[in-house]
């Protein structure tokens, strides 16, 4: 049995912890401190140097009780979106919420408290496992960056869980990839009052860009977005430079390029449409694009260890767990992509990144429960071998 108590205090403390993305070292230290006082061997990677943080991930090996039993994954990020300083969490009964000024930070603290409760349940109640690695990782909501700079080379796990989505009776074993973009829209600059006719206007290419662009939702599997518009100066001066920042998501790769490919034939077209000659020298608009992949699609499948682990833990606690598909990329994707298979289980977290966040303790208890049955029953299978 999970201790609620325990693991409602866990989660209350790790929240009012700062820890916004690339400020996450005051956690970070306060995660290792408990695994170590657990018995693992904790360390902080160099990942925080390489993205440019004050603290990297997490890494925690916790000895296992059965001998030659593989290792085990279990992984969650420590980062939280802003506004996410100075979290004052408001107790309701069994709902835990933001006081309306910050996010809450459930996503993704309370992962976190799930995985450490687990452990401390295993080990308290001395039930056999096998090794379990822990990644809390960095970064997460600015990219999947800690994911991707961990060195999985140094983890022996193959397989495992991800604590970073909300209801606990769905498993997202499906994820997209996703193509970040960033536009640079180029104009001349002119007197917008005196020679207005002389400039073209960086503003009104991306207007018109935007306005013929297919964005929301495309498909079923399809999702795109124009997230950031920066440009001018003042009033009076017709802008000769917009930046554009947004992303296209998608179950199916083609379905993504075949976006990604639309959005940048917009801004192109709108661009070509505008030249000006003054003095002799003629200026066209024009589009700059920078295209990088920011994850790729993970798909698991329900006949992976992790998946029929999750199965039958749901069965023996008489409880029922149906496989999803998300919208939304984490740190799954990338572990998948590198070579641990892996899916998303939800831990209750609510109406995330926004100040409205709220969470159930009930579905982080269902979560925790599910999760030590989980580790249980790898234990068993491994002992069975």
């Amino acid at each position: 049995m999970i201790n609620q108590e325990r693991l409602k205090n866990l989660l209350l403390e790790l929240v009012q912890i700062d820890s916004i993305s690339r400020k996450e070292r005051d956690v970070a230290e306060r995660i290792k401190k408990y695994c170590e006082e657990m018995g693992a061997q904790a360390e902080i990677d160099d990942a925080g140097a390489k993205v440019g943080g004050n603290s990297g991930n997490v890494i925690v090996r916790f000895p296992g009780t059965i001998p030659d039993a593989e290792p085990i994954m279990m992984s969650a990020h420590m980062d939280t979106v802003v506004p996410g300083e100075g979290v004052k969490p408001i107790i309701e009964g069994d709902i835990i919420r933001s006081d309306g000024t910050t996010v809450l930070g459930g996503d993704d603290k309370s992962g976190c408290a799930v995985i450490i409760e687990t452990i401390r349940c295993l080990q308290e109640q001395n039930i056999p496992h096998a090794p379990i690695e822990a990644v809390f990782s960095i970064c997460e909501e600015v990219g999947l960056l800690g994911a991707k700079h961990v060195d999985v080379s140094r983890l022996k796990a193959k397989y495992g869980l991800v604590f970073d989505s909300d209801d606990p009776g769905f498993l997202f074993t499906k994820g997209p990839s996703a193509n970040h973009m960033e536009f640079r829209i180029y104009g001349l600059e002119a007197h917008a009052g005196v020679a207005p006719e002389e400039g073209i206007s960086a503003i009104k290419i991306a207007a018109e860009a935007i306005a013929a662009m297919k964005l929301g939702r495309i498909d079923e599997e399809t999702t795109a977005n124009i997230g950031v518009i920066e440009g001018g100066k003042a009033t009076n001066i017709i802008t000769n430079l917009v930046t554009l920042r947004g992303e296209a998501r998608s179950l199916d790769d083609d379905k993504l390029e075949a976006q990604t490919a639309h959005m940048v034939k917009c801004l192109e077209d709108a661009a070509a449409k505008y030249e000006v000659t003054v003095a002799g020298v003629t200026t066209k608009g024009r589009v700059e694009s920078d295209i990088t992949r920011e994850y790729y699609a993970m798909d698991v499948p329900e006949s992976s260890r992790v998946v029929q682990l999750v199965y039958q833990a749901a069965a023996r606690l008489g409880q029922k767990v149906e496989v999803m598909s998300s919208g939304g990329g984490c740190d799954a994707n990338i572990f998948n992509k590198r070579g641990i298979e892996c899916a998303n289980f939800g831990t209750g977290m609510r109406a995330i990144h926004t100040v409205k966040e709220w969470l159930d303790v009930k579905d982080m208890y269902a979560s925790a429960e599910m999760t030590l049955e989980v580790l249980k029953l790898n234990g068993e299978l491994a002992m069975n071998k």
